[in-house]
C-alpha cells in the first residue's frame, strides 16, 4: 500500500515538474504553452517545432538528471508517455 502511495506522489511530482517546464520553455506563435496542456497530445500537434521539441528534451534530461537514448526518443510520443518514462527511470 505504501509503495502505491509513493508511486502516486512521484507521478504527481513528475507531472507538476513537466507542466512547469512546458510553461517555462515552450512557445507557439510567441506565446507560452499553458501548463494545463492536455498531456495526451503531442507537442508537435499543438504547434511546437521539432527543433523546440529537441531543445525541450535536453531541458527535461537536465532537470531529471537522465539521458535519452536514440532508441527511447521515438517511443515517447506525448507528455504523458514522457512522464511515465521518467517515473520508470526513478523506480
Amino acid at each position: 500500500m505504501e509503495h502505491s502511495l509513493r508511486r502516486k506522489q512521484i507521478m504527481a511530482s513528475t507531472e507538476e515538474r513537466i507542466r512547469q517546464l512546458v510553461a517555462d520553455n515552450l512557445e507557439v506563435d510567441g506565446k507560452p504553452l499553458s501548463s494545463s496542456l492536455d498531456l495526451g497530445v503531442s507537442l508537435t500537434e499543438v504547434g511546437v517545432s521539432s527543433m523546440d521539441v529537441v531543445s525541450f528534451t535536453k531541458v527535461v534530461a537536465q532537470e531529471f538528471n537522465i539521458e535519452f537514448s536514440r532508441e527511447q526518443c521515438p517511443t515517447i510520443n506525448n507528455l504523458q508517455e514522457l512522464i511515465e518514462f521518467l517515473d520508470s527511470q526513478a523506480a
